[in-house]
């Protein structure tokens, strides 16, 4: 199994770079993980309390549980990714059953921050953006799927986001094996990591 890792600020357009490869790549060849399902259940919290969830911490993911699952998928064993509710702040008790694949796709912006999940990975990402573009892809999504304000959007950009990301992710980018600029619209950087895959299928 090839375990790829994929990381970059929040709003960079990871997710739009990972279906562009998945796309290119034989049906049926790839699993994906998403970080976002490994936070840490805070179901249990008042509602003031949820608001104060610092979400772009790497303290706010269960490492351990991910590292197990991408260990479980290599043994070649099915795997229930949790579904976690930025709404709730809680997992379902739903999962999702992942099956092992000859590729792993792990996308988060915090992947790369971790030296054990580091060390999981055989091609390590960073896609990259301009921190214009990117709080402009935060404000659609977390409007259509978070049910925040502008105003709230703004607030929790200014406190949590931006400060993690300049502690946090943007220094984790000297990890990176390859760096994707301008994120989904970089059509030449996908195409040279899908080839770089693809190569590995055939071997």
């Amino acid at each position: 199994m090839l375990v790829i890792g994929i990381a970059g600020g929040s709003g960079s357009g990871k997710t739009t770079v990972v279906q562009k490869i998945i796309d290119s790549l034989p049906d049926g060849t790839v699993s994906l993980i998403l970080q976002d399902a490994y936070y840490k259940d805070n179901g249990h919290l008042p509602p003031e309390e949820k608001k104060k969830i610092n979400f772009d911490h790497p303290s706010s993911i269960e490492f351990p549980l991910l590292i197990d699952h991408i260990h479980q998928l290599k043994k070649g064993r099915t795997i229930a990714m949790p579904k976690y509710s930025y709404i709730t702040c809680a997992r379902s008790k739903e999962t999702i059953p992942v099956q092992s694949k000859e590729v792993l796709i792990v996308e988060g912006i915090l992947i790369l921050t971790n030296e054990d999940l580091r060390k999981r990975f055989d091609i390590k990402v960073f896609v990259d953006a301009d921190s214009d573009e990117r709080l402009m892809r935060i404000i659609r999504r977390d409007i259509e799927e978070r049910g925040r304000s502008v105003k709230d959007v703004l607030i929790h950009y200014d406190t949590f986001v931006k400060p993690m990301h300049l502690q946090f992710i943007e220094p984790s980018k000297r990890y990176a094996d390859i760096i994707i600029p301008q994120g989904g619209e970089n059509q030449v950087g996908i195409d040279i990591l899908a080839s770089k895959i693809k190569m590995n299928l055939r071997k």
